[in-house]
């Protein structure tokens, strides 16, 4: 079975395309930028963004973000460090931009999410706590419902 040389350079594009989010996956508490991962998979910024928004629904960027807001969630849940400290540690270097997106992703601002995850989560196991606190992703894309003719 043969393929083009459009589809073959499609499914290269796609395994580059898993490496940069396995990527943002592991060093989410790092500092990337969409740069950085692009020269890491030998693509230009812009077609990293592109190809990404195509295969994954969202950028890089947003990606990573609703990464460490993941993680940000599972922290503050502990109760043990402040939302300034959770920042830091997933890798934010903003407050500002910190609470705005998790605010955006969550619903409500990262204080108000400590104060009270932590107590609607207490007694879960952790897998279960994480499974049903987990934010979804686009929220802002809404979902088309079916046209009856």
């Amino acid at each position: 079975m043969t393929s083009s040389p459009a589809e073959a350079a499609h499914l290269r594009d796609l395994a580059r395309l898993r490496r940069v989010r396995d990527r943002i996956d592991r060093e989410y508490a790092q500092p990337l930028d969409v740069e950085a991962l692009a020269r890491g998979v030998n693509m230009s910024a812009g077609h990293l963004s592109r190809q990404f928004r195509l295969a994954y629904g969202e950028s890089p960027y947003g990606y990573l973000m609703t990464r460490r807001i993941e993680r940000a969630m599972a922290l503050l849940r502990r109760g043990d460090l402040s939302v300034t400290d959770v920042c830091f540690a997933v890798g934010c270097a903003s407050l500002g931009t910190f609470s705005s997106r998790f605010t955006e992703l969550v619903g409500m601002p990262p204080s108000v999410y400590r104060r009270e995850a932590t107590e609607a989560t207490a007694g879960l196991p952790a897998c279960l706590s994480k499974q049903v606190t987990r934010p979804i992703r686009n929220r802002e894309a809404q979902v088309r419902q079916p046209q009856l003719t």
